[in-house]
């Protein structure tokens, strides 16, 4: 009984010693180690303009009334799509009634319908817009970053930005007198880009007639995004 009690024990002290040997391990990848972030930015052209304009109409009969929007927004669909690289998005179309004074009664139906241009080429967008807007209404335009110019400046920021934690880890190692340093781990964020800006009121240049169409003026300008890369580094001491 008491060579059972002694292996017993010798088995839990040899099951303690081994258990303890991952967090001697553990604490000794926190030796020497020092977390740094480094942060690189640039300014970016917002290089997609983005125009939704809507149709709005009210009548007492629902059907007519869809009738209507149907027509309108199939005519500037149909416009639309004759122009070359601009994309086409129906947004949303929503129709609610109308009640009386009393708010008990309908007395008709409103109904507004949406559509989302895209493109690239801000003069042909413009001068398309302008066109559409003799019977459709602008709810806004806005301006974003195109997903080709993202992904570039990504790639370029991505580089920047380890080549500043490098920066920083080596000098890092200087000032502490180390001999090296290793990399121990490192995230790299993007900031996320801005949501399509949006330019409001609008300005139309002036048309050299009456009857002609107005073109709104585009100013899409830039937005800075950013890279961030955090991390730490174990310094290699003399």
């Amino acid at each position: 009984m008491n060579t059972f009690r002694r292996s017993a024990a010798l088995l839990a002290l040899s099951a303690g010693t081994l258990a303890s040997l991952p967090a001697l391990a553990a604490d000794e990848l926190h030796y020497n180690q020092i977390s740094l972030r480094a942060e690189v930015s640039q300014e970016v052209a917002r290089d997609l303009m983005i125009v939704t304009l809507y149709t709005e109409e009210q009548n007492a009969d629902p059907a007519k009334l869809a009738a209507v929007v149907s027509t309108a927004m199939n005519k500037a669909l149909g416009q639309a799509r004759q122009v070359k690289d601009v994309t086409l998005r129906q947004g949303s179309r929503n129709s609610y009634p109308i009640y009386d004074d009393k708010g008990q009664k309908i007395t008709g139906w409103r109904e507004r319908a949406e559509l989302r241009l895209e493109s690239s080429d801000f003069a042909a967008l413009s001068k398309l817009t302008g066109e559409l807007l003799g019977d459709l209404k602008m709810a806004g335009m806005d301006f974003a970053i195109a997903t080709p110019t993202r992904k570039a400046s990504e790639d370029a920021l991505l580089k920047e930005a380890v080549n500043a934690f490098k920066a920083r880890a080596q000098l890092t190692t200087e000032a502490l007198g180390g001999k090296g340093y290793k990399i121990v781990n490192l995230n790299l964020n993007s900031n996320g880009y801005p949501q399509p800006y949006l330019r409001a009121p609008m300005m139309m240049k002036a048309a050299a007639m009456d009857s002609a169409p107005v073109t709104p003026e585009v100013e899409a300008g830039t937005s800075q995004v950013s890279m961030t890369a955090d991390g730490s580094i174990e310094v290699l001491m003399p």
